[in-house]
């Protein structure tokens, strides 16, 4: 396939016709190619790539027909005000994620009026992106990222020095395993797997090249869940906060199983599309 802009996207988009994005995924991908950004697609359709640049994109479609992630494709994702490197050894950020961010901002600011710095723990940090958003909007705060994969820790520390962020130390670890008593912190945050092992959302879509140890859990997804709920208990300070991102229908769940652990002031929030898909506790 050779042509201009406009011919090429108007290829690539018929090629992707079984994407809902069809259209997005072509622009994304061929501005990848150019090494341009997209408003140089509008600014200049009737320019003609390079055969080297015609041929790379149409490798890239070719992949993204069988359903390989934008992202992956690209190496990288924008989350937050950041741009992150992904991998596949990494989940990709989505924006549903960022409710979690912005509700660990909000909760810190209301019980934290003397604007401390606090310390904070993110478990399963994948590709660094919770807890770089949270370094980017709070520089004095200590943030702390685990992950069981060292490769997904990998592409973590080459995010914080890609967007020159210096307040996060990464550590490897199975949830808490080597987070030392009696080391405490204000804020525990988590987006931990919590698909059920037989849902058949994980044969669609970009999960489908996702790592299943950062999607699947046991016990119909609640596993991660009820073991992060349960010892975070050793690890909040007095007034400390838990949040963790969910299911859509794992809301009055979560919400009941913080209740019986004994936190307080518990609550599940809504995403932009209104499901439920984080749940805060405080610990008293």
């Amino acid at each position: 396939m050779t042509g201009t802009i406009g011919q090429l996207l108007t290829w690539a988009t018929g090629e992707l016709s079984d994407s809902e994005s069809a259209r997005l995924d072509a622009e994304l991908l061929l501005s990848y190619a150019l090494r341009k950004d997209r408003s140089y697609l509008f600014t200049w359709p009737e320019r003609i790539p390079s055969q080297e640049q015609t041929v790379q994109f149409s490798a890239l479609i070719k992949k993204r027909q069988v359903g390989e992630p934008v992202a992956y494709l690209m190496g990288e994702q924008g989350f937050w005000t950041l741009n992150l490197s992904v991998t596949p050894a990494t989940l990709i950020p989505r924006p549903e994620t960022e409710l979690l961010v912005e509700l660990a901002l909000a909760k810190a600011q209301l019980t934290n009026a003397d604007a401390k710095p606090l310390t904070v723990l993110d478990l399963g940090t994948g590709s660094g992106a919770i807890a770089l958003a949270l370094a980017a909007e709070q520089p004095s705060w200590q943030i702390t990222a685990t992950d069981y994969s060292q490769a997904a820790l990998a592409v973590a520390s080459q995010n914080a020095l890609r967007n020159g962020l210096k307040n996060v130390t990464f550590l490897h670890s199975d949830w808490f395993t080597n987070i030392q008593v009696p080391q405490k912190f204000d804020l525990i945050v988590s987006n931990p797997p919590y698909i059920d092992e037989h849902d058949e959302h994980l044969s669609q879509g970009d999960v489908r090249f996702e790592p299943s140890s950062a999607l699947v859990a046991a016990n119909c997804g609640r596993s991660d869940i009820e073991n992060i709920a349960r010892n975070a208990t050793e690890f909040l300070k007095p007034n400390g906060r838990l949040l963790f991102e969910h299911g859509y229908n794992q809301g009055p769940w979560a919400v009941a199983l913080l209740n019986e652990l004994g936190y307080s002031n518990v609550q599940c929030n809504q995403d932009f599309g209104g499901r439920d898909r984080v749940t805060q506790g405080q610990w008293q």
